[in-house]
């Protein structure tokens, strides 16, 4: 649906697009990390382009295992405009570098998985 030249999405559209069920993306509105977000004369949700946008980045921290109060944290700040970047960069830098010891730790356990199916190969011949 297209208002003033915005393109609004519906939840169902939401959901297909962010890969977010709609539940979810109520529970977000509910605890914050959603914030304003527009509705029909009827009350109905509808998401922008802007919001699908920030619900990519939501999308990202939480499939890399981002604890929501963390997730919280980065919405409030990325509402406050430019003067809030060096936190958002500290929050987003912190976030990385635990994706980098989990991307180690995970190295390390396929290692020793492949040697336990190395082990096993050889003595099951």
């Amino acid at each position: 649906m297209i208002i003033s030249g915005v393109t609004f999405y519906s939840p169902a559209q939401t959901a297909e697009k962010t890969g977010f069920s709609i539940d979810t993306l109520r529970y977000y509105e509910k605890i914050g990390l959603l914030d304003r977000i527009d509705r029909t004369a009827a009350g109905r949700r509808r998401f922008s382009a802007d919001d699908l946008g920030f619900l990519g980045i939501l999308r990202c921290l939480r499939d890399t295992g981002m604890p929501i109060a963390e997730m919280r944290r980065y919405a409030e700040v990325s509402r406050c405009g430019e003067e809030t970047f060096e936190e958002r960069i500290a929050i987003l830098e912190a976030h990385d570098e635990r994706i980098d010891r989990q991307i180690e730790t995970l190295l390390a356990q396929r290692e020793h998985l492949r040697d336990k199916i190395r082990y096993y190969r050889e003595a099951s011949r």
